[in-house]
């Protein structure tokens, strides 16, 4: 069978997270519109009778400006050297910029299969589309231009059957039934992380950091106890909401998709706390076992 790994890169807020999800058909990754949502590598296994693709989402790689940032660009660069393609997404929307020029510089430098993806297609004209791809054929030789709307989950199919052919023969790495390699820890406590991103818009910053405390399963229901870090205590505030009305919020909508993901009744219970420096935050995730779960 076809097997092989495939590092998904490119700057923040291109779609990476969509695509992932649309490949593997299931909420793999956390979406929404703030950039540097993806904070880690998180592999998607896409599995079907001829093939097990590992497709890797990588952090949107950027100008570092703190060492959460610098964290994150080290998580791309890490799933650079274990791909066996590298696919380059960019906003078919949005012009070529200094940030897509320093990661096409960075992943030119791997001699691998790069294929430039050009996501969000689907809102812009045929002519366009035509015309663009000409100028980036011009910009380096990709050894595939391919055109997708993830969101729309226009054109996957194609961009499946070209990376088969692409991979050699091997072993799975996965058992077929697996389609993530994160634990059910961090994925629940990340889709806490994606409702505290979507419903508080831009007051609270992505620095902010979910840990699953507790994770008890009785057979018909899973009882959740979900931390949540910030860094002041203005945040705790918004987060809490008058009343506890934004907690609650936040609350309803992870549990419905947490429910979704394991298939059982939730009983789920959220709570805020300050650290206001990077260091106690990672003397803390150490202290209590959760440093692999997040940071």
């Amino acid at each position: 069978m076809k097997v092989g790994f495939v590092a998904i890169v490119g700057r923040p807020n291109a779609g990476k997270s969509t695509l992932i999800n649309s490949i593997i058909g299931d909420k793999v990754a956390i979406v929404s519109d703030k950039a540097h949502t993806t904070r880690n590598n998180i592999q998607g296994i896409y599995n079907d009778n001829e093939s097990q693709i590992v497709f890797i989402d990588t952090p949107g790689i950027h100008k570092p400006i703190n060492k959460l940032s610098t964290y994150m660009n080290k998580q791309s660069y890490y799933s650079l050297s274990d791909a066996d393609i590298i696919l380059f997404m960019i906003d078919s929307n949005e012009k070529f910029g200094k940030g897509d020029n320093f990661i096409l510089e960075k992943i030119k430098k791997e001699n691998k299969p790069i294929f430039l993806i050009l996501n969000k297609v689907d809102k812009i004209k045929k002519d366009s589309l035509f015309k663009m791809i000409e100028e980036y054929n011009k910009l380096y030789n990709f050894n595939e231009i391919i055109p997708i709307s993830a969101l729309k989950n226009d054109n996957i199919n194609d961009l499946i059957k070209t990376i088969k052919r692409y991979l050699s023969e091997g072993d799975a790495f996965y058992s077929n039934d697996y389609y993530t390699d994160k634990s059910i820890n961090f994925m629940v406590s990340e889709l806490v992380r994606e409702k505290v991103l979507n419903l508080t818009n831009e007051e609270v910053p992505h620095a902010v950091t979910c840990i699953t405390e507790k994770y008890e399963d009785n057979g018909s229901s899973i009882h959740l106890n979900i931390l949540i870090i910030v860094e002041r205590e203005g945040l705790k505030k918004i987060l809490v909401g008058h009343n506890g009305s934004m907690i609650k919020k936040i609350g309803i909508e992870a549990r419905e998709d947490i429910e979704k993901l394991v298939l059982k009744k939730v009983y789920l219970e959220l709570f805020v706390k300050v650290i206001k420096n990077w260091k106690e935050k990672e003397k803390y995730l150490i202290e209590f076992g959760f440093k692999d779960n997040d940071e």
